[in-house]
């Protein structure tokens, strides 16, 4: 099930009762989504209150977004059983889980948020949600190198899309992705014989890493 279930399977999971029980009960009027009085068989996010029998039969959860700037050198999970994991330098009372990921080397903005929805909508790259980053490799740039990672190149067994690039300097370019496959980056600047020397994320669709500092956050409003 994704983000969002319909009322009928929701009286089914939470009621413990049959498809045809829910059917009744939701044209009974007898639902009450947020302050609303519902009668169809309608999509329940995860912020939404229903009630029925005047008890609560699923509380509206409070949706946070937090923008953090992940330093190198901290593995981006909360599995505190791995060393250097993300709950080392931020800790929630809410259970967040970030959008994406960055490698243990690379550094930049990471988003850690409890909306399914937003999730899988950042990370599909159907979506094109993009992402920006800077990059530093090992030698001095070329247009030709320029050109051949914007087209695309083969890792992992498939091509990836085409990305836009841009040279900062003689040894750094931006590129701007909409897919993040395992260290992409890397493994295309490796496959043109390129070597990654610093590689940091500065931009998520429209939230940016601004002025934050390693390991500082903020909390982020996101309008979906």
């Amino acid at each position: 099930m994704s983000y969002r279930d319909k009322l009928q399977y929701l009286l089914v999971k939470k009621l413990k009762i049959s498809n045809a029980k829910a059917k009744e009960i939701i044209l009974s009027n007898m639902i009450l989504v947020n302050t609303e009085n519902v009668c169809d068989n309608i999509e329940i996010l995860e912020t939404d209150t229903v009630f029925y029998n005047n008890e609560i039969i699923q509380a509206g959860k409070k949706l946070v977004y937090v923008a953090l700037y992940k330093p190198r050198g901290i593995e981006c999970t909360l599995n505190e059983k791995i060393d250097q994991n993300l709950s080392t330098i931020i800790n929630f009372k809410e259970k967040l889980f970030p959008v994406g990921r960055l490698d243990k080397e690379s550094e930049g903005l990471l988003i850690l948020t409890n909306d399914g929805y937003y999730f899988n909508k950042t990370i599909n790259p159907a979506s094109e949600v993009e992402k920006e980053y800077i990059v530093t490799v090992n030698k001095t740039i070329t247009n030709e190198f320029i050109i051949e990672m914007s087209k695309g190149v083969e890792i992992l067994g498939q091509i990836t899309l085409p990305c836009k690039m841009e040279i900062l300097n003689e040894f750094t370019f931006k590129i701007i992705l909409v897919q993040g496959l395992n260290r992409q980056i890397r493994r295309m600047c490796f496959k043109l014989n390129y070597m990654v020397t610093s590689l940091k994320r500065v931009r998520i669709g429209h939230i940016h890493l601004e002025n934050l500092q390693p390991t500082e956050f903020r909390i982020i409003d996101l309008e979906m």
